[in-house]
C-alpha cells in the first residue's frame, strides 16, 4: 500500500528532536521569552525540557501549568558542581538530543555535564546580554579557549556586540560564532488609530504628548539619565511628559530624584505592565539609556509600533538603530544629548514620523520572530543531523 495518493511512498517525516533548554530562572527576561516563544512556536518539531540552575520563576511556573517537563535544580551560592551531575542524569533519562544554554554560566555548567550524560547530547551556547563593565579574568579566558570551546557544537549571539564579546572578551574562537538576530512578533505592534482615544484608555491625557522607556529600575537602564534628560527639555516642551513603565530596585531612588528636579507632574509611574503594545500605542518617542544593552526586546517593539527612538550608542543598539535613520543615538551616561535629542524629536514632529515610519519598517524586515525561531530550528537539525 502506498502512503501517497499518487502511488508512491510518502517521505518520511524526522522525528521530534528532544531540545533541553538551560537558563538561570524562567521568567520575564529576554532569553527567557525567546525559549518559551521556540518551545511554543516549534510545537511538535520538539520535544522540550526546561533546566532551571537557580529557581523556576513566572514563565517556569506557566509552563508547568500547561503539561511542560521542568526540572529546577536550586543551585548553592559559588560554584555547585553537582548540577552538572544533576543535569548530566536528567538529560540522559530524557534521551536529550540537544542542549541549549542561554548565557554564559548555564553554559558553563551544560558544558561540563556533556561528557558525563548518556547518550551524549550535543551542546548550543548562545549568549544574549553582557556584564558592564564586561571584564573576565586571564585565568576564566583560558579555561574557555581550553575546554569550554571544545564542547561546544555550535554557538551563536544576538548581535554582532555580543558575539564579538563572546571572541574578544571570553576567547571563544571568533570563526565558529553565527549571529541569531533577536526578533519579536511584530503584528502585535503598530501605530494607534486614534492616538488620543488611545490615551484616554489608559487614562493619560489626550492632550499631552509622552516620551516612553519601559524597563526595570536597575542601574543598568540607568533611568537617572532619563529622567534627568527629560527635566532639561521640559520647560521648552511644556506638553510632554514622561511615562516610566517597569519596577526594581531602584524605584524609590528614581521617584526621589523627580521629585528634587522638581518634574514630579511631568513624569508618570506606571509599575509593571502587561499591556506594553497599548502603552507603546500611547506615546510619541521611546526612550532606552542603558548603561549596558544586547538586543533589547523592548527597543524592537517601539520601533515595530513606529515610534522614533533616543536610545544609547551602546552594545546592540547601533546595529539596531541606525543614527538620523531609525532614530537618535547619544552617549552613555550624557543626559545633556538625552535631553537635546528628545527636544528636537518633539519640536520636529516631521522628523520624528520620518523616524518612525523606518524604525518599523526596518522592525519588520529584520526582527521578525519567525525568523529568530526558524533558524534555530535550522541549527538544531544541523548539529543532531535528525
Amino acid at each position: 500500500m502506498s502512503d501517497s495518493p499518487f502511488g508512491f511512498l510518502a517521505e518520511p517525516q524526522p522525528r521530534p528532536i528532544r531540545v533541553g533548554f538551560v537558563l538561570h530562572v524562567m521568567q520575564v527576561a529576554g532569553a527567557e521569552v525567546l525559549v518559551k516563544e521556540t518551545i511554543r512556536r516549534l510545537g511538535s518539531r520538539i520535544v522540550p525540557t526546561v533546566f532551571c540552575l537557580d529557581k523556576v520563576g513566572q514563565l517556569g511556573e506557566d509552563h508547568l501549568a500547561a503539561g511542560g517537563d521542568l526540572v529546577c535544580f536550586h543551585r548553592r551560592p559559588g560554584r555547585d558542581f553537582k548540577v552538572s551531575w544533576k543535569l548530566a542524569r536528567e538529560a540522559g533519562r530524557r534521551g536529550i538530543d540537544v542542549i541549549h544554554a542561554h548565557q554564559y554560566t548555564p553554559f558553563f555548567y551544560a558544558a561540563l555535564a556533556k561528557p558525563l550524560t548518556r547518550p551524549k547530547p550535543r551542546l548550543i551556547l548562545t549568549e544574549h546580554g553582557r556584564h558592564y563593565p564586561d571584564v573576565v579574568s586571564p585565568k576564566r579566558r583560558a579555561f574557555n579557549r581550553v575546554v569550554l570551546d571544545r564542547f561546544a557544537d555550535a554557538v551563536n549571539a544576538c548581535c554582532e556586540f555580543s558575539a564579538t564579546a563572546l571572541r574578544d572578551v571570553d576567547g571563544f574562537r571568533g570563526n565558529r560564532i553565527e549571529v541569531i538576530e533577536n526578533g519579536i512578533e511584530v503584528d502585535r505592534y503598530g501605530p494607534a488609530a486614534d492616538i488620543a482615544e488611545q490615551k484616554r484608555k489608559l487614562g493619560l491625557n489626550p492632550a499631552r504628548r509622552y516620551v516612553v522607556h519601559v524597563a526595570r529600575h536597575h542601574p543598568v537602564k540607568d533611568q537617572p539619565m532619563l529622567i534627568r534628560g527629560f527635566a532639561a527639555m521640559a520647560a521648552d516642551v511644556p506638553d510632554a511628559d514622561l511615562l516610566l513603565a517597569g519596577d526594581g530596585p531602584q524605584r524609590s531612588e528614581l521617584e526621589e530624584l523627580v521629585r528634587s528636579l522638581g518634574i514630579t507632574d511631568r513624569v508618570v509611574f506606571l509599575g509593571i505592565r502587561r499591556d506594553v503594545p497599548e502603552v507603546l500605542k500611547a506615546a510619541e518617542v521611546f526612550a532606552l539609556t542603558s548603561v549596558s544593552e544586547a538586543a533589547s526586546l523592548t527597543l524592537l517593539e517601539a520601533m515595530a509600533t513606529g515610534l522614533p527612538v533616543v536610545v544609547t550608542a551602546v552594545g546592540g543598539n547601533p546595529e539596531i538603530v541606525r543614527h538620523e535613520r531609525e532614530g537618535l543615538l547619544v552617549p552613555r551616561g550624557d543626559w545633556k544629548a538625552c535631553g537635546d535629542a528628545l527636544r528636537r524629536l518633539f519640536r520636529e514632529p516631521q522628523l520624528a514620523k520620518k523616524f518612525g515610519d523606518a524604525a518599523r519598517q526596518r522592525a519588520h524586515e529584520k526582527y521578525r520572530l519567525e525568523q529568530t525561531i526558524d533558524a534555530y530550528h535550522r541549527l538544531y537539525r544541523q548539529v543532531t543531523g535528525i
